[in-house]
């Protein structure tokens, strides 16, 4: 096997966009790729003329104008690769965003300027600085008004411990917004005029600005800048690069303003892909051997083939479509035959690819997230990604007992996707877990648009789950009682589902015996 070459590995970038709902960040990242010349056309969400975010590929999404699963998008600018991932926004789909940003290298966090930090914001940061990944931050709709700057960056440090130093700045805002200030490349971008003044040495003191922007903002960015000169954080690559400190941009998504300055910043300072963990050491890009993990799946992409894609990101080595790997979690040996590159929906086979690379390799079943695809001669496990205990159940079963085959494949597939937990009584019957309602929804939506099945849900008074540990299924069901009740995952491994929280604690003090286990690793054995 020939050893990847680093200078290639070296070019890429892989980034997930984060934000709270409606903050611009589907508009961000098509801009991105409008830019990077992937798309001709921007679809503004919900836009008048029917069209609708190229990133958001499911008619649901289109529908709500909001971003329900995660898209996986490829350009190139500047002599790099970039990988976008458009997370959901919603919070109701926390889950499928945590797992994207484990198999990111940085994240871009997108802040509506006239509301600051929002609570699905904070969630997302927490992910990000466990992992210690670089976190860039645009502050977005500057075109309408918005909070001072100052206090933008003063919440970003309060509300999420972040400091930050400002790359571009602003030049007002709302109506009054003429545009931004690069203060590493000295010079304006004018809003209006799309226009770039360079600046002399005595950099916002130039006389030319006199006669160029208003008596007030021009006061006010000479008053800022020397702020953040004398008091702001200095600008240090390794802080950036460790996610102690994050470079701030502003600008407006929509009108397409700010969003180069932020690319070709970011494309400096965001890192190539590097070691990655595993359960019991490290996987550089450039070890010889093939390696990754697949973080995502998601079945009927495209409607006319109802077909499963496993969103696969390579680790090491070099892939080649139809080489021979191993499954690491049962030893299975794969062919991958058939695989692509991804544009939402759209498709383009790839025949190679390198550590950095994310490819969609079709899934027959034989896949689930977090599984690892080696051709390593030794057993290797990624670090396992997260799972979280859902807080909301249903029952669930079709209206038409005649469509219950076509009920069970669209419960079976969407388990595989993660898109929802799903378990089972020892009658059979179905029970749906999940972070938000909206989740539901989207099931409920699914099962009759792909698998023409019409369902019924009935809530259930239950909001915490545990797997239980060390116990057969009969010694467990001695132990229920109308506080709690025994499911199985599709592993058919035991959970208990309790009311909440005090009937959790209060069976923990009953059976101190008994092991109960909030997430589970990859290789747990029951």
């Amino acid at each position: 096997m020939a050893k990847p070459d680093i200078n290639l590995i070296n070019k890429r970038r892989i980034f997930g966009i984060i934000s709270h709902p409606d903050a611009g960040k589907t508009t961000l990242t098509e801009k991105l790729l409008l830019h990077g010349g992937a798309i001709h056309e921007a679809g503004a969400v919900k836009a008048r003329r029917g069209r609708s975010a190229k990133s958001d590929w499911m008619e649901i999404e289109k529908q709500r104008g909001i971003s329900v699963t995660s898209s996986v998008m490829q350009f190139e600018y500047n002599d790099k690769i970039v990988s976008i991932m458009d997370t959901p926004g919603h919070n109701d789909f926390g889950e499928d965003t945590y797992r994207i940003l484990t198999s990111v290298d940085s994240a871009v966090m997108v802040i509506d300027a006239a509301k600051g930090v929002e609570a699905q914001t904070r969630k997302l940061f927490k992910v990000c600085s466990m992992r210690g990944i670089p976190i860039f931050t645009f502050m977005n709709k500057l075109d309408r008004d918005a909070m001072e700057p100052l206090a933008l960056l003063e919440e970003l440090e309060n509300a999420l411990g972040l400091p930050s130093v400002a790359v571009t700045w602003p030049i007002g805002n709302g109506a009054y917004f003429e545009g931004i200030y690069d203060r590493l490349k000295n010079k304006i971008y004018l809003y209006k005029e799309n226009k770039t003044i360079e600046l002399s040495d005595e950099g916002v003191y130039d006389k030319q600005l006199d006669d160029i922007l208003f008596h007030e903002n021009l006061q006010n960015l000479r008053d800022e800048v020397e702020l953040l000169d004398g008091a702001g954080n200095e600008f240090d690559m390794e802080l950036i690069s460790k996610g102690k400190l994050s470079p701030v941009f502003f600008g407006t998504a929509l009108a397409d303003f700010g969003v180069t300055n932020f690319l070709e910043h970011f494309l400096d300072m965001s890192p190539a892909p590097g070691a990655r963990k595993t359960i019991d050491g490290e996987v550089e890009p450039t070890d010889e051997f093939f390696s990754g993990f697949i973080f995502k799946i998601q079945a009927n992409m495209n409607p006319a083939h109802r077909d499963r894609l496993a969103f696969f990101r390579i680790c090491s080595g070099t892939f080649e479509r139809g080489m021979d790997v191993t499954l690491s979690r049962n030893g299975k040996k794969m062919k991958l035959n058939q695989s692509t590159q991804l544009m939402a929906n759209e498709r383009e086979t790839v025949d190679t690819a390198i550590a950095g690379d994310i490819i969609g390799i079709y899934d027959t079943g034989n896949y689930q997230i977090g599984d690892t695809l080696t051709n390593s001669k030794d057993k290797l496990f990624f670090e396992p990604l997260p799972t979280f205990p859902p807080e909301l159940f249903m029952k669930v079963r079709p209206v038409d007992t005649m469509k219950a085959k076509q009920f069970q494949k669209g419960v079976d597939q969407l388990a595989q996707e993660g898109a929802i937990q799903i378990y089972k009584t020892e009658y059979n019957d179905v029970v749906l877990g999940a972070v938000g309602a909206l989740q539901f929804e989207v099931f409920e939506y699914r099962l009759k648009n792909e698998y023409n099945s019409e369902i019924r849900m009935e809530p259930m008074s239950y909001s915490v789950a545990r797997w239980v540990k060390g116990k057969t299924v009969d010694e467990i069901k001695e132990l229920t009682n109308s506080r709690c009740t025994l499911v199985f995952d599709h592993f058919d491994r035991p959970i208990l589902l309790f009311a909440n929280d005090y009937a959790l604690n209060t069976f923990a003090e009953r059976n101190e015996d008994v092991e109960l286990v909030e997430a589970l690793a990859v290789d747990d054995d029951f």
